[in-house]
């Protein structure tokens, strides 16, 4: 069913009858080109739908010259712009979506507490290896860097074994430093 013959013959005036017929041409011409237009910027078939329909009624109110050279690109400015409102809309809705689908939402990110927890835990890790003596810091470095135990025998000079002791020393110092450390934030704590 066309849209003028949806209009019903008890809506229509009596000299409307070569208007109708001019719009039932210019529809049946421009429909297809209107549609595939509309689907290519819009995407699924129900809103190409809409906004073609959207179109042929912006014409038939605004009543064009049907006899005008410049009809089709006259159609196709309406298309344009229902295509961009309907956008436009469309992006509204989404940015107005309803309290409840935010709690589908995740983020994946880390909570406030959780990142100062890691700063002051990575802030406590440089200070202890601070007071460390420098060999012992040098590999701990290193090894943090991703350096395996082999390459930093090598970058230092030293021999494997040399080196795993070294880290070994590094390690247990540093437990020994943490722990002290905190110690003494439960202390400042709970007093």
């Amino acid at each position: 069913m066309s849209l003028v013959s949806s209009l019903g013959p008890s809506t229509v005036p009596v000299n409307a009858a070569p208007r109708q017929e001019a719009f039932a041409a210019l529809y049946d011409t421009y429909f297809d080109p209107i549609y595939w237009y509309c689907r290519g910027r819009l995407g699924t078939a129900q809103e190409a739908e809409d906004a073609t329909s959207l179109v042929f009624a912006n014409a038939l109110a605004a009543g064009p010259r049907y006899g005008d050279p410049s009809l089709r690109s006259w159609l196709f400015s309406i298309a344009h712009n229902v295509v961009i409102n309907t956008r436009r809309a469309n992006r509204s809705a989404r940015a107005m979506a309803p309290l409840e689908a935010a709690r589908d939402i995740t983020d994946d990110a880390p909570l406030p507490e959780q990142v100062a927890i890691t700063q002051d835990e990575r802030y406590r890790l440089l200070a202890a290896l601070d007071q460390l003596p420098e060999d012992q810091r040098h590999v701990v470095q290193l090894r943090m860097a991703g350096l395996t135990g082999l390459e930093v025998a090598a970058l230092m000079g030293r021999s494997h074994p040399a080196v795993k002791m070294l880290q070994q020393r590094a390690f247990v110092r540093l437990r020994e430093l943490l722990a002290a450390t905190a110690g003494d934030e439960e202390r400042i704590r709970y007093g």
